[in-house]
């Protein structure tokens, strides 16, 4: 009866410091934060090649300010700095894969330059990203603000 007693205690305790213990990101996670990380490079790069190729065509960029942009307004506002972000720095990312849909919930503080006016903004994002073949990219993003 002791025997067992100590093993059950063993087996739950083992089992608390499994749950406790951080787990290895999936394949999929890594893939969809590689996108997000290209996303980030090329919003402050202006390289419309790149910004394309991890947006869907139907992509709905929601802004804090409640503005939506699909594609091609928001790449020609980061590829004609209308839209001119000097650096950005997300946060307290988290990442969620179901099947072919990831979510993605961060922070984003960023220096801005639109329109030649120097600013900084403190966002929160919620990204969805769909796979497509091999694939992942945005088909949608709301922001909000959040205190800095």
């Amino acid at each position: 009866m002791k025997k067992i007693l100590v093993c059950l205690i063993f087996l739950g305790l083992y089992s608390i410091g499994k749950a406790q213990s951080p787990s290895e990101p999936s394949k999929a996670e890594q893939q969809v934060a590689q996108v997000v990380e290209k996303l980030r490079l090329a919003m402050i790069s202006g390289n419309k090649t790149e910004l394309e190729s991890v947006l869907t065509n139907d992509l709905s960029y929601g802004h804090s300010g409640g503005n939506i942009q699909d594609k091609a307004a928001f790449v020609d506002a980061i590829t004609t700095k209308k839209s001119d972000f000097k650096t950005i720095e997300l946060t307290k990312q988290s990442i969620t894969v179901q099947d072919n849909i990831a979510v993605v919930r961060h922070i984003l503080s960023a220096d801005t330059n639109d329109g030649g006016k120097p600013g900084h903004v403190n966002l929160g994002i919620v990204l969805v990203l769909k796979k497509s073949g091999k694939d992942w990219k945005v088909m949608a993003r709301r922001a909000f603000k959040v205190p800095e």
